[in-house]
């Protein structure tokens, strides 16, 4: 009767540690299926109406109804984004916060005198978004139309023409230009690309670099030019602009990208869920032909491939640091 009585106990014991052990699973397993389980704030560490805002919103907008949580845009800019990023870098891991940021986050690190984080290491790469192709814009008022009579223009009048760049890729685009033409264009900065291309438009501004995204709207203008794409080959998004290679300058090639970051220790189990919600609203094709029509060029890498392509990229600033190219501010 003892050994029966020991033996009952024990199963029931054993039956009600399954059961524990059951319910835990379930409940994990819901509160992954279940992402988000509070509002979520996607910071942008730049001003509103530039490519990189109008990719996020439309993100947003296309995730929202599959989230059973509120989702929204806050804009958080200042130094070069470096503001909004430490707020993400600094937030709990926990699915309510994120970031989406360009080139500029990794470049910042050689451009910056400090900044009180790493751009790699002090986050959770979640995705590559898009490829971040530049244009050479031109105001309809200069007395140049392509980027040749550019050249001989800049090279007539060094140091008078001024070039628009509104963080470290773009400003970037304009030193390397500068170098790889041999001329003198000078720098001019801008807090976002709506503000740029509003100068470029008016005729405030000979030039400025800038994303697809941000000089698409204002082509119906007739008051910009479009001189050239800043990458080796043309992009289907404007297949009739030119390169700057092909503009004569040799072997230039510049693009940047576009992720989304959330704070570092965030749980493989959440990072993939996120992902996931990413990846759906991707597979929309309604999505997709926002991102046409608004000169963006979708590019999504899986987590894993978003760290490796990262810590290529920041290798990738680094030896232009050590060569010179970049130089602290």
């Amino acid at each position: 009767m003892i050994r029966h009585h020991i033996g009952r106990r024990a199963m029931l014991a054993g039956a009600s540690l399954a059961l524990t052990a059951q319910a835990t699973e379930g409940q994990a397993q819901n509160t992954a299926a279940t992402w988000p389980q509070r509002p979520v704030r996607v910071i942008l560490p730049y001003p509103p109406g530039g490519g990189t805002d109008v990719l996020a919103r439309a993100l947003v907008e296309a995730m929202r109804p599959n989230l059973a949580q509120p989702i929204i845009v806050e804009n958080r800019p200042g130094a070069q984004g470096v503001i909004g990023s430490e707020a993400v870098a600094r937030a709990e891991p926990d699915g309510s916060t994120f970031a989406v940021v360009t080139s500029t986050h990794n470049l910042n690190k050689y451009q910056l005198a400090q900044i009180p984080y790493d751009p790699v290491k002090d986050f959770t790469p979640v995705a590559i978004l898009s490829r971040q192709i530049l244009v050479l814009v031109a105001a309809r008022n200069q007395p140049f139309e392509d980027v040749a009579g550019l050249v001989r223009y800049a090279r007539a009048n060094p140091g008078k023409v001024g070039f628009g760049a509104t963080e470290a890729l773009t400003a970037f685009a304009g030193h390397e230009f500068n170098r790889r033409a041999g001329v003198r264009t000078e720098e001019v900065q801008y807090r976002g690309g709506g503000l740029l291309m509003n100068d470029i438009v008016a005729g405030h501004l000979p030039i400025g670099w800038t994303s697809t995204a941000s000089a698409l709207p204002h082509l119906s203008t007739n008051q910009v030019r479009v001189l050239a794409v800043s990458t080796a080959e043309r992009t289907r998004l404007m297949p009739d602009v030119p390169t700057v290679r092909e503009g004569g300058v040799a072997d230039y090639d510049v693009s940047g990208w576009v992720a989304a970051l959330a704070p570092p220790r965030m749980q493989p189990a959440l990072l993939r869920e996120v992902h996931a919600a990413i990846a759906r609203a991707y597979a929309e094709p309604a999505l997709m032909e926002r991102f046409r029509t608004l000169g963006l060029e979708p590019n999504l890498l899986d987590p894993e491939q978003t760290a490796a392509f990262l810590r290529s990229d920041d290798a990738r600033w680094a030896a232009a640091a050590a060569e010179g190219q970049i130089v602290k501010q």
